[in-house]
């Protein structure tokens, strides 16, 4: 049984149109990039193929070499993308799950960048978090998510691969509904607040899997057809690159998938899953079991243990730092005490 709600999720998304559009454009510049760059590779490949007396190979190899250098590009920005496109939906996101009212228009966006500034002065700390994070999470779930642990099956090794490649798909944005819960908590340590919501998770690991499966089958069956929707036209957009086409076809198609998915798929599984684990740990406390367990099985949680115990305070408390105020009186008391006393000392001296 599945505990998000399909038209909550759309209700929510449609409120950060602002959001999903600025995602769109993102990623499809990205997918514009890939095109383009591969493009130039084919034409350049093409070119020299043409010396060697194999133009139509040359072309194919050079457009395959623009396609790994578009996605080393890919892999050097994917911070920013985080940074300023991932953690800025989640935390406007966070925001109506709270039912606060959002800005509108392009505000919204410059509104979500600001919470995440003010949790993440630099890139690099969130990056390092969700790294973290991730690490965490793929140690718990090949330990607790494997078909074999769950359902033993003899003799069906094939059945439980295929099974387990299924639950990891399932469980990908995980870490993101983690920076979820460190947003909405309002905490100043975010690894104390990670560490927290990741026992959270551990101990309803079960019930994550159900909807994570839900959703898996419903955002990889969507992500098919428009595959199947978009292998048409970029059939007939990669037939005017100079050379073979060969396996550009495919692998242009599936980056425009991909774009796609990122940009409007994406965002409705997050959604889910966020709403899944707010409603599945609400009123729930760490369970000290499920700590000792991550503690036993993952070097990364104690890592993230120690961080969480060594993060600096603020300058300046929290309300709920802040001292009581019969403490105050009697520090402030103790304080003029000894003032008084020392005073009284250097007049002694003095005589």
């Amino acid at each position: 049984m599945k505990d998000f709600k399909v038209g909550e999720i759309i209700a929510l998304l449609s409120k950060t149109a602002p959001f999903l559009v600025f995602r769109f454009m993102i990623y499809f510049g990205i997918t514009l990039a890939f095109v383009l760059i591969t493009g130039v590779g084919a034409g350049i490949g093409y070119g020299v193929g043409s010396i060697g007396g194999n133009a139509p190979g040359g072309g194919m190899w050079g457009g395959l070499i623009g396609f790994g250098m578009a996605s080393g590009i890919m892999y050097l920005i994917r911070e920013y993308l985080l940074y300023m496109v991932k953690a800025g939906h989640i935390a406007v996101l966070v925001e109506l799950l709270e039912g606060k009212e959002l800005p509108q228009g392009r505000s919204q966006i410059d509104h979500a960048q600001r919470v995440v500034r003010e949790r993440f002065t630099e890139s690099s700390a969130l990056f390092g978090l969700d790294q973290l994070i991730k690490g965490i999470l793929k140690t718990f779930n090949r330990i607790f998510f494997t078909v074999a642990t769950l359902i033993p099956i003899p003799g069906a090794a094939g059945l439980v691969k295929f099974a387990n490649t299924v639950i990891n798909l399932s469980l990908t944005y995980l870490d993101e509904v983690i920076l979820a819960y460190y947003i909405k908590s309002g905490s100043d340590n975010p690894w104390r607040s990670s560490q927290t919501a990741l026992v959270l998770y551990a101990q309803n690991y079960k019930a994550f899997l159900i909807n994570a499966v839900w959703l898996a089958f419903f955002i990889w069956g969507l992500t098919f057809l428009v595959f199947l929707l978009v292998l048409g036209p970029v059939a007939g957009l990669v037939a005017l690159f100079p050379g073979s086409a060969g396996p550009l076809t495919l692998i242009i198609a599936l980056v425009f998938s991909w774009g796609i998915k990122q940009a409007v798929i994406e965002p409705f599984a997050m959604t889910a899953l966020m709403q899944v684990f707010f409603k599945v740990t609400e009123g729930q406390q760490p369970n000290p079991e499920w700590e000792a367990k991550l503690d036993s099985a993952s070097d990364k949680f104690r890592e993230l243990k120690e961080k969480a115990a060594t993060a600096v305070s603020p300058a300046v408390p929290t309300a709920s730092e802040a001292p009581a105020p019969a403490a105050a009186s009697a520090v402030a008391a103790s304080a003029t005490g000894a003032t008084a006393a020392t005073a009284t000392e250097s007049n002694d001296t003095v005589n």
